[in-house]
């Protein structure tokens, strides 16, 4: 069976759990070298010698993504071991829930630093690196809150969402001449460990709401992660995909 992504090399930003760990295993299977980043030091590093194991190279970074060091040594560290930098996974991101009126300047400023801020920062770098080689693939990971209001979502998070997605679109049209693709996936519901936190009343509440009766799976957003860095998508940029099992159609 082909490898989509033998011989490439990918940056994947909060690697530590979820849908992170889900992209990079699924990059390893189809031949990737991995930099991967986190800030659980311990948990990145079992990551990547896992990953490791499949066969592939995978180094990891642990790093706060909101610190534009962050960005640079990885850019630094994927061609330091690899050479080049054929695919960034920027999915580094926090979430807050809370009503506008209970406003925290501190966490107002936490989340954009790292959803938004840590976003550029690492576009910023990896593009660099891209405009040299001609070719690039970056996939920001947002969520449907970049496209609509959440009631379960702080506005802090929906602002910082929102703006990722004007980024992609200015750099997918900034970048277009330099054959680099800049594209997001804004995904809704999915099972990862947060889900774990939710009571049965809101998690039927949730189920109601998605016409595929289902949640989603870190999987379901690696597999567009993967077709989004690998040449089946070169002719895609600017787009972002929803993967939210029909709850939110635009």
């Amino acid at each position: 069976m082909m490898q989509l992504l033998k011989g490439k090399t990918a940056i994947i930003t909060g690697a530590t759990r979820g849908i992170g760990l889900a992209i990079a295993t699924m990059f390893a299977e189809q031949g990737a070298n991995l930099v991967i980043n986190g800030t659980n030091g311990e948990l990145i590093n079992q990551n990547a010698a896992m990953l490791a194991q499949t066969g592939v190279n995978c180094i990891a970074l642990t790093g706060d993504i909101s610190h534009e060091q962050t960005s640079r040594q990885l850019t630094t560290m994927a061609l330091d071991n690899f050479g080049r930098i054929d695919a960034l996974i920027n999915n580094s991101g926090v979430l807050n829930r809370r009503k506008f009126a209970d406003f925290n300047e501190e966490e107002w400023r936490r989340t954009l630093a790292i959803n938004l801020d840590g976003l550029t920062y690492a576009c910023k770098h990896v593009l660099e690196v891209m405009v040299k080689q001609g070719y690039g693939k970056i996939v920001n990971i947002l969520s449907s809150a970049a496209k609509k209001p959440h009631a379960n979502a702080s506005i802090e998070y929906g602002v910082s969402k929102a703006g990722g997605l004007y980024l992609t679109r200015h750099l997918a049209l900034e970048y277009a001449p330099h054959n680099i693709n800049v594209n997001a996936i804004c995904p809704g519901p999915i099972a990862t460990e947060m889900v774990d936190s939710w009571d049965e009343d809101y998690r039927q509440k949730v189920l109601q709401k998605i016409p595929l009766g289902r949640l989603g799976k870190p999987e379901d957003v690696a597999y567009a992660a993967l077709y989004l860095s690998s040449a089946q998508s070169d002719f895609i940029t600017g787009e972002a995909i929803n993967i939210n099992g029909g709850s939110f159609m635009d």
